[in-house]
């Protein structure tokens, strides 16, 4: 699952947007360009399956400097689609009040403050947020409810945990969350009382007039405000409440291309920043959000500086890790390490989490488009394929959204922004694709699947493209690939690995169709090959080993936490193209084992690439002129690779004449099994060709060639590729979501010891949400503290319609005053739950 950096004002629940104000957002002055031009008018399809690949002829991306701006055009007709997920109750009502707009919803988006977490900086100046418990105490320390009402006009939902409340595993353990939630609720002395407690334990000094100060210099918190959208309004507030408590604010309002050299990729002891307003999107419905804590807490999440001076408990990371991997054998077991996670996380606090939210992406009405109810429309890669005009091919379709080329593009660890990620994947393309709906993965380049569990695992299936069976015992075959020697640039064997016979607690099987290689091509006409999949494999160790030629320590712990659990990789047969892999990871759901890293299809953690344009990269990084990370480039001085823009290009092409000179296979003692020469010598004449052409490196096999990079004006140009071989209409099947909706009826009083009844009314869009059609109705209350007083499953009484029963026996238990009903319908059709919350009044002896 991957989290992206998002630049994102947000909303929540629609149906309320129309009831709902909140003040107006300041909107920054606008840069960039937008094209203006009016779309080519689109012709009537006569045969729609003839069309292959996109259905649009052209996609013109664009950046623009604010939500308002976004709205304010596409009202004009001056874009098409504002893709980009955006809230507040006035933007929405004005998309709606336009009988030729539509916008799709979302889920995955949140707002947090993000703590520079180094104690001391190199200056000596004392960072307070270099100090858990301090940053812990923040959570006390802001108002999550007030920047529910007063910035998001009730449209948001308070949170602490990084755990969407929309996704399952929310759910799953609401009666630790609650009780969390309760334990860290707003409580300004406290704040106060174990802040200042701490600021003198570290050798601070609160003066008369109430600030701090450090070794006689005054305390300046530095804090980096985004100001396109409500994190402007949220930096102030959390700024004056840091203010109340005796620091002085530094508040530097800045977008996001301001931004990111401060918070991502300067060195944290540098001191040039403390806190920061940050933003998320989750691309994908999240069926197992156990990641989160690894990817938020430790050097495991990011290659970039920030990330790499996390320093967690040894406990928590232990933790984390065994959440990320999956090390556990039981869901019982699982439970007790996600509720320690979740306490730990809060301890620790490198993030505080604020708000989750509801977004919208609005559009013109005559386009239809899928979206993940996670990410959205940019969130999902099925966008490229299902952008169209209605009942009508090709035309030309103009993108704005708040950004584009805010890092550099290279695959291995280049730009995370999901403005840049949005465009990438309209130019590859994935092995499978998460469901938009549930989260499960479905085949896209691959044939089918075979997992093999150990018995015993808490694994289950839902779709037919998924064989899945259980054995006692999964062993390694001695001839599969389990290590990489990075001196010798060849794969270890488990035979000279392992005196003994190693096992997995999984065998994943893929099996590619066996016309793969006659039909995808990349876009500079190279065709795909086994050596594109084995330079994935590659690539994937050879990085963070040391010894590497590329060596990047910032993707070391990436490489050594893969090692903790992968067990072995083998390519049975090359025609067809059959890989197993042997892994001690696993998820909860058979289809989302089979993970794209599990099919080894050559699309890289930040986009895709062939292996003769990554082998430009690794000339340039190993002769240490372009480095694949920002960790790496900052520690050399040298440019961060991108293969699109820049100072970059001119290095690469000419490691790209002195390729093509020597007919280079990087890595020729494994890749040379299944490179030829001769094969090496047509793809980097086909890359240079390319390149005269389009002046840049990005080549994929997606549905949109990038024939337009303009770094200055902020424009970004795709062009349909007529070699792509899959039908247009291979995922129109995605309509609207079957989202369910609860409400609860019954007393609002009860006795204790005496029997209560309630009604619980499951429908969507009005009408009966059908039974089989839903896993579970579950009740749980609440005592004020937050503690779970009871639990069960509601029963059902007719189609839509269920009944919670509390007997006397269970109310006598209650305490007098107030408890929490929460009502949660969890369907099998998506991966949303619907919930709905009572307050009771009990009263009684």
């Amino acid at each position: 699952m991957k989290r992206i950096f998002a630049a994102l004002s947000l909303g929540m629940i629609l149906a309320l947007l129309l009831g709902a104000c909140r003040p107006a957002t300041p909107t920054p002055t606008p840069t960039g360009a937008t094209p203006t031009a009016a779309p080519a008018t689109p012709t009537p399809v006569p045969t729609p399956a003839l069309r292959t690949g996109a259905w649009l002829d052209e996609v013109v991306f664009s950046a623009l400097e604010s939500d308002e701006q976004g709205i304010a055009r596409l009202v004009a007709r001056d874009i098409d689609i504002y893709g980009h997920g955006v809230g507040g109750p006035e933007r929405f009502r004005r998309i709606k009040a336009d009988p030729e707009l539509a916008y799709s919803t979302a889920f995955g988006v949140y707002y947090e403050l993000t703590f520079n977490p180094v104690l001391n900086f190199k200056d000596g100046r004392l960072n307070p947020f270099g100090d858990p418990q301090i940053r812990e105490a923040i959570n006390w320390l802001v108002d999550r409810n007030f920047i529910v009402q007063e910035i998001f006009g009730g449209l948001a939902t308070p949170k602490i945990l990084p755990i969407v409340s929309a996704f399952p595993d929310y759910v799953r353990y609401l009666d630790t969350v609650r009780a969390l939630e309760t334990k860290y609720a707003y409580n300004l002395d406290r704040a106060r009382e174990v802040i200042s407690k701490r600021m003198a334990e570290l050798g601070a000094r609160q003066g008369a007039d109430g600030k701090w100060t450090y070794k006689g210099q005054p305390i300046t918190l530095i804090f980096i405000i985004r100001n396109e959208d409500e994190r402007m309004q949220i930096g102030d507030y959390v700024a004056t409440q840091l203010e109340k408590l005796g620091f002085t604010v530094d508040r530097q309002y800045k977008n996001r291309t301001e931004a990111a050299p401060i918070w991502i990729r300067s060195d944290p002891a540098e001191g040039k920043w403390h806190l920061y307003t940050g933003g998320w999107i989750t691309t994908a419905v999240e069926r197992d959000s156990g990641g989160n804590f690894a990817f938020y807490y430790t050097k495991l999440g990011q290659p970039v500086p920030l990330w790499q001076a996390y320093t967690p408990t040894p406990e928590f990371f232990d933790i984390a890790q065994k959440l990320a991997n999956n090390e556990f054998s039981t869901m019982e077991e699982r439970g007790q390490l996600f509720a320690r996670a979740m306490e730990l996380a809060l301890q620790d606090s490198v993030r505080v989490w604020l708000v989750d939210t509801q977004t919208f992406t609005p559009r013109l009405s005559k386009l239809e488009v899928a979206a993940d109810l996670a990410g959205g429309v940019e969130g999902t890669p099925l966008w490229p394929f299902t952008l169209r005009y209605k009942d009508q091919v090709g035309g030309r379709v103009r993108w704005g959204q708040p950004g584009v080329l805010i890092d550099p593009w290279n695959p291995i660890a280049g730009s995370n922004w999901v403005y840049d990620t949005v465009v990438q994947r309209g130019l590859g393309e994935y092995a499978v694709i998460p469901d938009p709906y549930t989260g499960l993965n479905i085949p896209n380049r691959i044939e089918r699947a075979q997992v093999v569990v150990q018995q015993g695992l808490p694994v289950i299936k839902t779709l037919d493209w998924v064989d899945l069976q259980f054995a006692d015992r999964i062993e390694v075959p001695s001839d599969a690939w389990v290590d990489w020697d990075p001196v010798n640039q060849r794969f270890i064997t488990a035979a000279e690995k392992f005196t003994q016979t190693a096992t997995a607690r999984v065998k994943t099987t893929v099996y590619y169709p066996k016309d793969l290689f006659q039909k995808v091509r990349w876009h500079d006409g190279s065709p795909l090959t086994v050596g594109d999949f084995v330079m994935r494999m590659i690539m994937t160790f050879d990085p963070g080993k040391e010894g590497s030629p590329i060596f990047d320590a910032a993707l070391k712990e990436t490489v050594d936490n893969l090692m903790q659990h992968f067990k072995g990789v083998r390519i049975v047969s090359t025609d067809p193209l059959i890989i197993e892999t042997y892994d001690d990871l696993f998820t909860l759901d058979a289809e989302n084992i089979v993970s794209n890293l599990m099919t080894w299809w050559p699309y890289y953690d930040y986009g895709q690439l062939p292996w003769h344009a990554l082998a430009l990269g690794y000339l340039a990084d190993s002769n240490k002129e372009l480095a694949f990370s920002s960790n790496k480039a900052e520690e050399l001085k040298v440019e961060w690779m991108s293969f699109v823009s820049g100072p970059s290009l001119p290095i690469l092409k000419k490691y790209l004449d002195q390729a093509q000179g020597q007919k280079f296979i990087p890595y020729a003692p494994t890749l040379g099994k299944y490179v030829t020469a001769d094969e090496a010598a047509s793809r980097y004449a086909n890359l240079a060709k390319w390149y005269d052409q389009y002046k840049h490196f990005w080549v994929g096999t997606g549905p949109f060639v990038l024939a337009q990079v303009d770094p200055t004006a902020k424009i970004l140009a795709l062009r349909r590729y007529e070699g792509y071989p899959d039908p247009a209409d291979k995922w129109a099947r995605f309509a609207k979501p079957k989202i369910a909706s609860v409400e609860v009826e019954g007393p609002g009083q009860i006795s204790r010891g005496q029997e209560a009844a309630f009604d619980v009314f499951v429908t969507f869009e009005g009408q009966p949400y059908p039974a089989a059609e839903l896993q579970e109705v579950k009740f749980l209350v609440f005592d004020p503290q937050g503690n779970l007083l009871t639990s069960g499953q509601a029963q059902a009484t007719a189609e839509g319609r269920y009944r919670i029963v509390l007997t006397g026996n269970t109310t006598g238990k209650f305490p007098t005053g107030t408890v929490k009903l929460e009502v949660a319908a969890i369907s099998k059709l998506v991966s949303v739950p619907a919930l709905a919350a009572r307050e009771l009044a009990v009263v009684g002896p």
